[in-house]
């Protein structure tokens, strides 16, 4: 058996060489290396695939982030609810445009933004709420939508985690998450589901006035060459990039479909233990697994990670501190204490290897080790 990793990139890679190699060589000898016909083409086929409006390709998900806030035109000191287990990425972006992120508690079993704690914190100050659909199931958008709507607020799903999660209505209709707000954002890191071999991210709405506004605002602010109509910046999606996702993008169904099957055989194996809970489902939202993080209750979390590395099984803890214990947020003036969930998790949590590339051996000796260190 191979060495096992989180993320196989390079045996991802090697199944697709022959499409991947031809989609870079065609750019390389096209020389058409910033905005080619590529990444064009990538929008329209990820616009296909999500159903959204429109979609606006960017150099990173931190950057759909900021430019979707730019877009929506929140003032200085706006406040912008924000879950306080996530990456850090999503407060970043909010400070740096000079916001105020009102952190707010999670859901202890799905690891998302809780809309009962959104509701109980908006003041006259919050603007916006940011949505994080996180490990790949999505949060409450259909009570979140309705929370914004009746307060006058903006909401930004932040998708990096869990393109291709589809959410179910109450009415029965389905849509995909991050197609839903009035903005969404994705990165195409290269460890996630639909990643890149290098930075990339996207912007969906859809809004046309939205639209048009996002591409210039990532284009330097202009509509056209060198006229400049507002203060932007520049991220674009480089060429070889968008080729890459091109070819990816096809598979990207058959990617979740084995990131389900590994996450069934992990449930199926691990469910029974005592100290540990697997993923809870949202039942209103598919999960795609770009992690698949266990909670250890009553367990020294350091040990029992020691122990799996030394039998060879890589782990993370996404993530080992919270939003508002970080020291370049403290600032905002909370203590340990105030999201008791989010804190709790960051002492519990522990995702271990899911990627596209497992394979039954790998799976048993993982399980088989865990469930003896638990048995």
């Amino acid at each position: 058996m191979n060495s096992i990793q989180m993320v196989d990139l390079v045996g991802q890679y090697k199944e697709i060489k022959t499409e991947i190699d031809k989609a870079i060589s065609a750019v390389l000898l096209s020389a058409k290396f910033v905005n080619g016909p590529e990444v064009h083409e990538f929008a329209t086929n990820l616009k296909n695939y999500t159903g959204a409006g429109f979609v606006v390709p960017c150099a990173n998900g931190t950057d759909a982030l900021q430019i979707a806030m730019m877009a929506l035109e929140f003032e200085r000191g706006d406040e912008i609810i924000v879950p306080a287990f996530t990456y850090v990425a999503t407060v970043e972006a909010i400070a740096l445009l000079g916001l105020k992120p009102r952190l707010v508690d999670v859901d202890p079993d799905t690891f998302n933004i809780n809309p009962k704690s959104i509701e109980q914190n908006i003041n006259s100050r919050t603007r916006g709420i940011v949505a994080v659909h996180m490990f790949g199931q999505a949060a409450d958008m259909e009570e979140i939508m309705k929370i914004a709507q009746k307060n006058n607020l903006k909401v930004i799903e932040d998708n990096a985690q869990s393109i291709g999660c589809e959410i179910t209505f109450s009415d029965g209709s389905k849509r995909q998450a991050g197609t839903i707000g009035h903005i969404g954002t994705t990165s195409f890191f290269p460890s996630k589901n639909l990643g890149a071999y290098g930075d990339g991210g996207a912007i969906f709405t859809s809004d046309g006035q939205l639209s048009d506004r996002l591409k210039t605002i990532s284009s330097h602010g202009q509509r056209q060459k060198y006229c400049y109509d507002e203060i932007g910046v520049n991220s674009r999606l480089d060429t070889i990039q968008a080729a890459i996702l091109n070819v990816k993008l096809k598979k990207l169904d058959e990617y979740i479909s084995r990131r389900q099957k590994i996450a069934a055989y992990y449930d199926a194996q691990l469910g029974s233990l005592d100290n540990v809970s697997i993923p809870k489902r949202n039942k209103k939202s598919t999960h795609v697994f770009h992690q698949y993080t266990l909670k250890l209750h009553n367990k020294d979390r350091g040990v029992f990670q020691d122990y799996l590395k030394g039998k060879g099984i890589p782990t993370m803890i996404y993530y080992p501190l919270p939003m508002h214990l970080q020291k370049a947020y403290l600032h905002y003036g909370h203590k340990k204490g105030d999201f008791p969930i989010s804190e709790k998790l960051c002492e519990e949590v522990i995702s271990i290897p899911m990627h596209t590339q497992m394979n039954d051996a790998a799976l048993e000796f993982i399980t088989g080790i865990i469930r003896q260190y638990f048995e």
